[in-house]
């Protein structure tokens, strides 16, 4: 069963999101909050695997609480969601440190599919969306993309393969996409994965895409 604790300004959005969750049988909504602040508190009360985070809200905004749970190192999994000004927030709230960033258009099993994915430790961002979000916001990762590669010990963790792979993770590829690439089998690319991952200290795929750029290992095409 995943937890789930919905935070948005607007009691109806709250609502909707109570009545499909509790409709669906590996969910369960165990708690509301309407602003950014009162969900700060309530994580460490409710301590839910997936928070639906809204965007604007008053006082403290899903971003700053994004930051500031994460900060605190819970474990809780946090899916942002916003109406629109994708280009002003997606970025931020992926920074943040979110697990992934949906707009509130989409259809309940989409919703549900990036809840269930958050929950056990994935984005939820496609990866045609990643590299139009990099793209955008290539400038914001950094003021020089362009550069040599910058030196990171955790670089030096990684395999010849496994840097191969975070590469290929920073342009967005899937696993089966990167199987393809370098003749691998998906079941050997999610071991790379993984272990790509536990060395850089990404939290999820989305974390070590935002590095790749930084490190300039990615560029923006």
């Amino acid at each position: 069963m995943i937890s789930v604790l919905v935070v948005d300004a607007q009691p109806l959005q709250r609502l909707g999101f109570r009545v499909l969750l509790e409709c669906t049988p590996d969910t369960e909504i165990v708690g509301e909050a309407g602003n950014g602040a009162e969900a700060v508190r309530r994580i460490t009360e409710l301590r839910p695997d997936v928070v639906l985070m809204d965007i604007r809200m008053p006082g403290v905004d899903g971003i700053e609480a994004t930051r500031r749970i994460v900060a605190a190192g819970g474990r809780s999994r946090i899916l942002v969601l916003a109406t629109f000004d994708v280009e002003r927030y997606a970025f931020a709230a992926l920074r943040a440190g979110a697990s992934g960033f949906l707009l509130k258009d989409i259809g309940p099993e989409e919703l549900l599919a990036g809840i269930r994915a958050v929950a056990a430790g994935d984005a939820v961002i496609a990866p045609a969306l990643t590299r139009r979000l990099l793209d955008a916001f290539a400038d914001r990762l950094d003021d020089d993309l362009c550069g040599p590669v910058r030196k990171d010990p955790r670089l030096s963790l990684l395999t010849h393969r496994e840097r191969e792979v975070l590469v290929a993770i920073g342009q967005g590829l899937t696993n089966g996409e990167i199987a393809q690439r370098f003749t691998l089998s998906e079941s050997t690319v999610k071991t790379h994965v993984g272990r790509v991952l536990a060395k850089i200290g990404a939290r999820d795929r989305i974390q070590a895409v935002i590095l790749a750029y930084n490190l300039r290992i990615t560029r923006p095409v």
